[in-house]
């Protein structure tokens, strides 16, 4: 059955992660992405570790079901190649720093006229206006300004990252979906449009509880370890040999957590738990109650009594651990592709599961220029055109 995306038409001249990701969730649903990469180097992510054959891991996980081409873009040849790519593009992703397309000659001003259908989306540090547009931005800087690194960690200490690159991430997801809502209005009789997103505002957009409370009250995040803001118990706690999580997040569960969980039915007629509000307010004390109780035990102890009891926990997992789990695995978080150097290796799989059309890793991610002669062959370049431009060093592959 056809992918949702089949026969579009994607050039990508993303690298890292927040485009690359962004242009891998158009991939799995069909398109057809086109990677635009510098000879010799290509994507930067190329060259990170671990690797096989020198090519690396990391890069395969977002890059899968792409086609990479590679083109000097300083080259007037270049750009000339890019531009027939363009026009006959559905699409085109870009993260490079505000500025640098327009230099290019590759920008949505200069590309919109000879296809005025072309869906163009931009993936900045900080967005293509106001005072700090043109500021380079990565993750761990996006993830600063948006208040993170003062909301996550421990209370008192210093400041901490969220454990994955979460704006870059989200900056990708929250471009694949307005590309989509592009294309959709796009067929409804709709023109081409350009889509702006930054990683900045994209942290800002995940900040749904925090600002509620901000606007609401004029209350500052600020780290709290595991916890909820604004509920209790709702955090992890320490076990006999580990961790366990636990969300009792409404009176009936705490309750069930009391009862039937910990048998400790007395904390539930406690003036001081007595409400959310109550707990909350005395959620050191509560803290440290319950976790005298959950240390008398192992973590798969509470978890069987959690779940066997209704009450949403589980246990905290590394990250090997997390991958290993067979629910993992039953749910095909992981997909095997060949790869021509480095053979059969293992990528995630696509998170949505569709009943007609689930999206689905079909290729692993290309070689540097690996389809540069079939894309140049696309746009009507002969063989002899092809060694002509590759003997200049304006393309590779």
């Amino acid at each position: 059955m056809p992918l949702p995306l089949d026969g579009v038409r994607v050039v990508d001249f993303s690298q890292f992660l927040a485009g690359p990701y962004c242009t891998m969730q158009l991939a799995d649903y069909g398109a057809d992405v086109i990677k635009i990469e510098r000879p010799g180097t290509g994507d930067d992510s190329r060259a990170m570790g671990p690797q096989s054959g020198g090519e690396s891991f990391p890069f395969q996980q977002p890059n899968r079901n792409k086609r990479s081409i590679a083109v000097d873009l300083r080259s007037d040849d270049g750009v000339r190649i890019v531009r027939e790519l363009i026009d006959r593009a559905d699409v085109v992703v870009e993260n490079f720093r505000p500025g640098v397309t327009a230099r290019l000659g590759v920008d949505y001003a200069s590309v919109a006229g000879s296809n005025p259908n072309l869906i163009y989306c931009s993936i900045s540090g900080f967005g293509q206006t106001g005072p700090i547009s043109r500021r380079p931005g990565f993750d761990i800087i996006a993830q600063g300004m948006a208040g993170f690194l003062r909301m996550t960690g421990a209370p008192e200490g210093q400041p901490a990252k969220m454990g994955v690159a979460v704006t870059d991430l989200a900056a990708g997801l929250n471009a694949a979906l307005a590309i989509t809502m592009a294309y959709v209005h796009r067929l409804r009789g709709g023109e081409g449009q350009y889509i702006d997103v930054s990683l900045l505002d994209a942290g800002i957009g995940l900040t749904v509880w925090e600002a509620g409370a901000y606007f609401g009250a004029g209350e500052d995040a600020v780290a709290t370890g595991s916890r909820h803001r604004k509920i209790a118990p709702y955090q992890a706690f320490p076990t006999k040999d580990g961790y366990v999580t636990i969300g009792a997040n409404n009176q009936k569960l705490w309750e069930i957590l009391c009862r039937d969980v910990l048998e400790r039915p007395d904390l539930i007629t406690r003036p001081e738990y007595a409400a959310s509000a109550d707990r909350i307010a005395r959620v050191d004390q509560l803290e440290d109650e319950l976790s005298v109780l959950l240390r008398e035990h192992p973590t798969d102890y509470w978890a069987q009594r959690l779940d066997a009891a209704g009450v949403p926990g589980g246990p905290v997992l590394t990250y090997a651990e997390a991958m290993a789990q067979p629910q993992v695995a039953q749910r095909a978080m992981a997909a095997t592709v060949v790869h021509p150097v480095m053979g059969e290796i293992n990528v995630l799989g696509p998170v949505a599961k569709l009943s007609a059309t689930t999206p689905t890793v079909r290729t692993a991610g290309p070689l540097l220029g690996e389809h540069t002669d079939g894309v140049l062959a696309e746009l009507g370049y002969s063989e002899a055109d092809v060694a002509a431009l590759r003997s200049t060093g304006v393309v590779a592959g």
